[in-house]
C-alpha cells in the first residue's frame, strides 16, 4: 500500500530558478537545526566556508510542491554580541551575503564565492529551553528579515509537562511558529510550506516581523547612538538596518565599534561619549542594562506562552514571586532572603546537628589518649572519620539538600540572575551564586557544586575564590573567640574582610586567567515543586565524592600529624614555623603546631591552641592585636585537607597546589595588613597616654 501524496496549494507564481528564495536555518547548537536540514536535504549538498574561513555551512535545493528553496544550514549562533571570529563571519553572511560594504573591503578574507544573503530566516527554537532561545529570537529580529520559527523537540517538552501555546507565541513574536519533532519528521511539511508562503509574502514586504523596541528608559538613552547610526555616510558604509547598528554600537560590539573607530573617528568619539552619558543616567552600564532588559522581555514572553491558554494572565502568586526575585530593584530583597535562609542553616540548624552528633563523638573519644604507636595510629584514623562526620552530618547533607531544593524549585536560577552583575566584576557569571552560598557552610560541597555549573576558566576561578569564604568551621571560631575578646564590632569587621579579600583576589585571578569564556545567559525556569526522588538523587550526586576523595586524604593527614606529635616532632615543627608565627604574625612560637593542624579541621586548631598555651582564657596570654591576627590568618589560609582533595580532583595538581600557595600568601598578606596598623595604633595610644 502506497502512502498518500503530500499536497501543496498554489498561492501564486512558482518560486523556481532565479525566483528561488534562499532560506537560512539559524539557531543554537543542539536545537535541532541539523535534523531539520537533513530531513529535507538532497544528495547534492554543497559544503562551503563563509568567506573561506570559519566553520562550514551546507546548502541544497529543496522541492516544496511546485516551489523550490535554497536551504542553507548555518553554524550554531548563540547571539549577535560578543562574537568570536567564526560567529562574526556568520553575522556578516546574514546581513551582507557576498556583497560586503566599504567598511569590510579591507579585510584579508573576502567572499570566495557567490552567495546571496538569505531571504528568509528559519529560526529553530528548542521547546525544552524556550526561555533561552527567545532572547536569540529578539536579537535576530533586528536583522529586519522575514522569519519563520520552528518550535522543535515538542515531544520532549510534553513529556516534561511543558505546555506551550503556539498561537500565543506567534502573536508575541509577530511571525509564524510551527511545532516540530524533527528527528521523527513530524511537522516538517507544514514548516517548509510556511517558509515558502513567507518567502512569497516577503516580495510584497508583508511578512517582516516587528523589530522589538527596548524599554522606554533605555530607548531614551539610545537616541544619541541611533543618530550616529543614521548618519548617511555611516549608514552607507555599514549597510545594515539602523536598529541593528544602533544596538551593536550601544552594546559595544567589538567588530562594529572597531570599524567605526577606524573609518569614522569623530563619530566613534561621539559614540563613546553617548555610551558614557547613558551609563551615568542608568542604574548600570548601558550594555548590561540592554542585556537585562532583553532577558527580562524574553522571560516575560516565555511566562506568557508556557501554560495552557497562554493568553491568560499568570497566577497572582507567580507575579508576586517574580516581583520578589526578578524585579530590577526588589529582586535583591528576594536574594537576601535566600542568603538569610542559608545562613540560618549554617549558624543555627547545622550547629544544632553538630551538637547532637559530632560534638558527642568528640566527647566520647576524648578520654582515649593512647601512648603506644598502634594506639596513636588508631586514634588518628578515628579522628579522621570523626572529622568526615563533622563535615557530612551537620553541614553538608542539610545544606546541600536545602540548596538543591532551591535549585529544583527555580528560585536559585532567579537569585543567580539578580546577582549576575556582581559576579561579572570577578569575571564570573551569576550561576556560581549557588556554590558560593554553599561555601558559607562547607567549601567541599561548594566545590562539588562548582563542577556542575561551570567549566574551564570559570571553574578554576570560582573554585579558587570559594576557598576564601569563611565556612561554618571558621565562622564558629570567629564567633567564639572574636565575640569574647574583640566584641561585636571586631567580629563584624572580620566577616567583612571576606568579601573584600574575594574581590581583590578575583581581580588578581582575572589577570592570571584572562576572560576567554563566552558570556553566560542565566535561564529562568518555571517554578516547580521538587520531588523527593529528584532531591535525593541530586543531593547524593553532589555529596558522594566526599567519601571516595576526601575521606582517604583526611585519614592520611590525621595519621601523619599524629605521628609527628608521637615522635616528638612538635618542637621541630614550631621551630620551622617560627618565621611565620613569631616574626611575621607576632604570635607565640608554640602556636605553630595548632596552625598546622588546622588543615585537618579548623576547630581542631582552636582546641590545640588551648593546649599549647595551657589555658582557655586567651586574653591572659594574647593581646587584642595577636587575637585579631590569629583569627585573620586562620580564616584565609588553607581551608582544610578535604578542600584540597576536592581542588585536586576538579582542577588537577597544578592549580590545586597553586590554590595552597595562593591561600597561604593571601592569609599572610591580610594578617600583616591587619596586624601592623593595629600595632601602630596601639603604640600611638600608649605614647599619647
Amino acid at each position: 500500500m502506497t502512502s498518500p501524496a503530500q499536497t501543496f496549494p498554489i498561492h501564486g507564481p512558482g518560486l523556481r530558478g532565479e525566483r528561488r528564495p534562499r532560506v537560512a536555518i539559524v539557531g543554537r547548537a543542539g536545537s535541532g537545526k541539523h535534523s531539520i536540514f537533513r530531513a529535507a536535504a538532497s544528495t547534492a549538498t554543497c559544503h562551503e566556508r563563509l568567506a573561506g574561513v570559519g566553520p562550514a555551512y551546507e546548502e541544497c535545493v529543496v522541492e516544496v510542491g511546485i516551489d523550490q528553496i535554497s536551504l542553507v544550514s548555518l553554524p550554531g549562533l548563540d547571539g549577535l554580541h560578543d562574537l568570536d571570529a567564526d560567529a562574526c563571519v556568520t553575522l556578516k553572511y546574514l546581513v551582507w551575503g557576498d556583497r560586503w560594504p566599504a567598511i569590510a573591503r579591507h579585510e584579508a578574507h573576502q567572499p570566495a564565492g557567490a552567495f546571496a544573503a538569505p531571504d528568509v530566516l528559519l529560526v529553530v527554537l528548542d521547546a525544552t529551553a524556550l526561555e533561552r532561545d527567545l532572547e536569540l529570537a529578539l536579537e535576530l529580529a533586528q536583522l529586519g528579515r522575514p522569519m519563520v520559527f520552528a518550535l522543535n523537540r515538542m515531544d520532549e517538552a510534553r513529556a516534561r509537562r511543558r505546555f506551550i501555546n503556539v498561537r500565543a507565541l506567534a502573536t508575541q513574536l509577530g511571525a509564524p511558529v510551527v511545532p516540530t519533532v524533527a528527528h521523527m519528521g513530524i511537522g516538517l511539511a507544514d514548516l517548509y510550506s510556511t517558509v515558502v508562503r513567507t518567502a512569497r509574502e516577503a516580495r510584497s514586504a508583508r511578512s517582516r516581523p516587528p523589530v522589538p523596541a527596548p524599554s522606554p528608559h533605555i530607548a531614551a538613552q539610545l537616541q544619541a547612538i541611533a543618530a550616529i547610526a543614521r548618519q548617511p555616510e555611516v549608514a552607507a558604509a555599514f549597510a545594515v538596518p539602523d536598529t541593528l547598528l544602533t544596538m551593536q554600537l550601544a552594546e559595544h560590539d567589538g567588530y562594529f565599534a572597531q570599524e567605526l573607530q577606524a573609518h569614522f573617528p569623530a563619530q566613534h568619539a561621539a559614540l563613546v561619549a553617548a555610551r558614557a552619558a547613558a551609563g551615568a543616567a542608568l542604574p548600570r552600564p548601558l550594555a548590561e542594562e540592554i542585556h537585562a532588559d532583553r532577558h527580562h522581555r524574553a522571560a516575560s514572553m516565555y511566562e506568557a506562552v508556557s501554560r495552557p491558554g497562554g493568553e491568560g494572565a499568570p497566577p497572582r502568586w507567580q507575579l508576586w514571586a517574580d516581583d520578589l526575585f526578578l524585579h530590577p530593584r526588589w529582586g535583591f530583597a528576594g536574594s537576601l532572603a535566600v542568603f538569610a535562609l542559608v545562613l540560618l542553616f549554617v549558624f543555627e540548624v547545622s550547629a544544632f546537628l553538630d551538637s547532637l552528633t559530632v560534638a558527642r563523638l568528640i566527647a566520647w573519644a576524648e578520654p582515649w589518649q593512647p601512648t603506644d604507636l598502634a594506639g596513636v595510629v588508631a586514634r588518628a584514623v578515628l579522628d579522621g572519620f570523626i572529622g568526615l562526620a563533622g563535615i557530612v552530618i551537620p553541614y553538608m547533607i542539610p545544606l546541600v539538600l536545602l540548596l538543591v531544593w532551591l535549585e529544583e524549585s527555580g528560585i536559585m536560577h532567579r537569585v543567580a540572575f539578580v546577582v549576575d552583575r556582581g559576579f561579572h566584576r570577578l569575571g564570573l557569571h551569576g550561576g556560581v551564586a549557588l556554590p558560593f552560598l554553599m561555601g558559607l557552610g562547607c567549601n567541599v560541597p561548594a566545590l562539588a557544586a562548582t563542577a556542575a555549573v561551570t567549566h574551564g576558566r570559570d571553574r578554576t576561578v570560582a573554585s579558587l575564590l570559594i576557598t576564601f569564604l569563611p565556612c561554618s568551621a571558621r565562622s564558629a571560631i570567629i564567633l567564639a573567640v572574636g565575640g569574647k575578646y574583640l566584641g561585636g564590632l571586631g567580629v563584624f569587621a572580620l566577616f567583612m574582610l571576606a568579601p573584600v579579600v574575594v574581590s581583590l583576589v578575583g581581580k588578581l585571578l582575572k589577570r592570571r586567567y584572562p576572560e576567554t569564556t563566552p558570556g553566560m545567559i542565566q535561564e529562568i525556569p518555571p517554578y516547580a515543586v521538587p520531588t523527593l526522588r529528584a532531591l535525593a538523587a541530586n543531593t547524593w550526586e553532589r555529596s558522594r565524592d566526599i567519601v571516595t576523595i576526601v575521606l582517604p586524604l583526611l585519614v592520611a593527614g590525621s595519621v601523619v600529624l599524629a605521628l609527628l606529635g608521637h615522635f616528638g616532632a612538635d618542637a621541630w615543627i614550631n621551630l620551622a614555623l617560627t618565621p611565620v608565627t613569631s616574626w611575621w604574625l607576632g604570635l607565640p612560637v608554640a602556636l605553630g603546631v595548632p596552625i598546622l593542624f588546622g588543615v585537618l579541621r579548623k576547630e581542631l586548631s582552636l582546641l590545640m591552641v588551648f593546649q599549647a598555651l595551657g589555658t582557655q582564657e586567651l586574653g591572659g596570654v594574647l593581646d587584642t592585636v595577636q587575637i585579631a591576627t590569629f583569627l585573620v590568618f586562620l580564616t584565609f589560609y588553607v581551608p582544610c585537607v578535604s578542600t584540597f582533595a576536592m581542588m585536586l580532583r576538579l582542577l588537577g595538581r597544578r592549580d590545586a597546589l597553586y590554590s595552597v600557595v595562593l591561600s597561604i600568601g593571601v592569609a599572610l598578606a591580610v594578617a600583616a595588613a591587619v596586624r601592623w596598623p593595629l600595632e601602630l595604633v596601639g603604640l600611638a595610644t600608649r605614647a599619647a597616654g
